[in-house]
């Protein structure tokens, strides 16, 4: 087997089995940094063995038996005392606990760190780290934060696990509800870096998260069937991933909504979003903010051309998102749709009020660079098409945008 080839097999390990070996070890050991630094040393000792002995048939067994000799390992040399001794060599031996109302240990480990006593960005930020695989980096651009204080953020759930002693335990079916929020907000997220990820070196579009976050997110629609925000979530995600092939050109471009082949849309995905979104519609229950995103969806995906879209209908829910989500993205994506409603002025005076909170993100930029182009401003346009590069970390968005920058006119 090639070095390439280990290489890719590492990876793919990597992204398929981290989240499974460190849940196992985290409820196996009770510790979430001895778990983690287990299952880290188990990787690192698959680059050196694999490619002499060959990738095993099972990487995720192999990797989960060595993350757990690691940990007791690392016990060992850290205790003198023959009870730690003991414990540690308990702790391996000791059967798996009964899965309760969570069975995949993904989710589960989701759910474990989103315990109530951390708070809810603490929570987001670790379990992305966990189980979406996500860099520290890629989380600070997905919260739009700097990435050391994402790192403090993370360093300090993990101090609070430890002194506060919380427990790793599956939550038990009355608390499920409770904890759905934070849920929803990892597997959104998840999805999003996955859809158009930020990571240097990484594709435009990272099917393996956006696949793994519907995967789970259906999951916790078996657990949670009357949960109008799972279901709105998942109508979000599939009507979102529908549009996935069309998204990126040839040439590794992306490719705006408006400039898509329809054509290559997933219609049994987009039926499937539809059909989710007209069933909680149908219960007259007031919708959450996934819901609301998802009958947003619903209008763009309903549309046979862009023309043909019901802007009036967008920006409408986008105002009934605001009265749920008031963040200055939200106004931003409204401001998107009213240039289409009501022309490009209005709306850059809106994305204008928006200034002084999201200077830093490049789809300000690149939304009033849109906007000032289609106003005849070319040189203040191309200047925040600049700034719209140099904040975009998606290369095949930094493609776009350098390429609508030096159009003509």
């Amino acid at each position: 087997m090639s070095t390439t080839d280990v290489r890719e097999a590492v990876a793919r390990a990597h992204r398929e089995e981290w989240a499974r070996a460190v849940a196992a070890l985290t409820r196996r050991f009770g510790d979430l940094d001895t778990a983690e630094e287990a299952v880290a040393e188990a990787f690192a000792t698959a680059v050196e063995r694999w490619p002499a002995d060959g990738v095993p048939p099972n990487p995720g067994a192999w990797l989960t038996t060595t993350a757990n000799r690691k940990a007791i390992d690392r016990i060992r040399r850290e205790s003198k005392r023959d009870a730690k001794q003991r414990e540690a060599l308990m702790a391996y031996d000791e059967p798996p606990e009964p899965l309760g109302p969570v069975g995949d240990e993904r989710l589960r480990l989701i759910f474990t760190c989103c315990h109530p006593a951390l708070a809810t960005g603490a929570r987001v930020a670790l379990t992305l780290r966990l189980v979406g695989g996500l860099t520290v980096a890629e989380i600070a651009r997905a919260f739009l934060v700097q990435e050391s204080a994402m790192g403090q953020r993370i360093t300090r759930a993990k101090a609070k696990i430890k002194t506060a002693r919380i427990p790793y335990r599956v939550p038990s079916a009355e608390d499920l509800p409770e904890r759905v929020s934070a849920v929803l907000a990892v597997l959104y997220l998840v999805f999003n870096e996955g859809y158009l990820a930020t990571g240097p070196g990484t594709d435009p579009v990272r099917h393996d998260l956006t696949a793994e976050a519907i995967r789970l997110t259906r999951l916790l629609r078996g657990l949670l069937p009357e949960d109008g925000e799972v279901a709105g979530l998942l109508a979000l995600m599939l009507l979102t991933e529908a549009r996935r092939t069309a998204r990126v050109s040839p040439s590794g471009d992306l490719v705006a909504l408006g400039e898509q082949d329809r054509g290559a849309w997933d219609t049994v995905l987009i039926a499937e979003g539809h059909r989710l979104v007209r069933e909680r519609l149908a219960t007259g229950a007031a919708p959450g903010r996934y819901q609301v995103l998802a009958a947003i969806n619903a209008v763009h995906t309903s549309a046979r051309h862009v023309d043909d879209t019901d802007w009036s209908q967008v920006v409408a829910l986008y105002d009934q998102l605001l009265c749920l989500d008031p963040s200055p993205v939200v106004a931003l994506n409204r401001a998107v749709a009213l240039a289409e409603l009501d022309g490009p002025g209005v709306a850059l005076a809106a994305v204008d009020r928006l200034g002084d909170t999201l200077t830093g993100y490049h789809a300000y930029h690149a939304t009033r660079a849109d906007l000032l182009r289609r106003l005849g401003r070319s040189r203040e346009s191309r200047a925040a098409y600049d700034r719209a590069v140099e904040l975009a970390g998606n290369t095949a968005e930094r493609a776009y945008l350098a390429r609508r920058r030096d159009l003509p006119g």
